[in-house]
């Protein structure tokens, strides 16, 4: 008992030392660069004139917490390509998606492409970076906030703008 519990502990103390130096080393290591990423810069350019798609793949009480505005909520858990086909239409139409970081919503961008959607990008960094770069979020209510939801504490050492919220 007490050999696994010390393999356990060695294992969990092994976790938190594998710190990333930056948030590309961590998406090299996470991501497989399936579909291609867009920049916050170039998504806000885009948002500005209305000429894009937003989902976001995090789960219901991140997406509560704040989102970029305009986007759909499509979760990453329970995630439905049925559900999104009955919002949006497949097409030449740019679609981006986002999360925390943009590691879930690769996973979901592939799910999209396999659904018939041809022009789907990841945002670099997600809703994160979009803070970081100080570009603004909403709440439920589409107010203006600086609170965005952290992932877990773990990750919300990447969020470096902004009020964590975990509720």
């Amino acid at each position: 008992m007490k050999l696994r519990f010390l393999n356990i502990l060695l294992v969990l103390m092994g976790f938190q030392g594998f710190a990333q130096e930056s948030l590309g080393d961590l998406l090299r290591i996470y991501n497989t660069r399936s579909i291609p990423y867009i920049s916050v810069e170039e998504l806000r350019m885009l948002q500005v004139n209305d000429e894009v798609i937003l989902l976001d793949s995090r789960e219901i009480e991140e997406f509560a917490v704040s989102k970029i505005e305009g986007a759909i909520h499509v979760g990453f858990n329970k995630f439905s390509s049925e559900e999104v086909l009955k919002k949006i239409k497949p097409g030449d139409d740019l679609v981006v998606v986002y999360c925390s970081l943009g590691i879930r919503s690769e996973k979901i961008g592939r799910k999209l492409k396999k659904a018939g959607f041809t022009n789907v990008k990841n945002l670099y960094g997600g809703i994160f970076e979009w803070k970081n770069k100080e570009y603004p979020v909403v709440d439920s209510a589409g107010n203006e906030t600086e609170k965005v939801h952290p992932f877990s504490r773990a990750w919300g050492k990447w969020l470096l703008k902004g009020e964590k919220a975990y509720e």
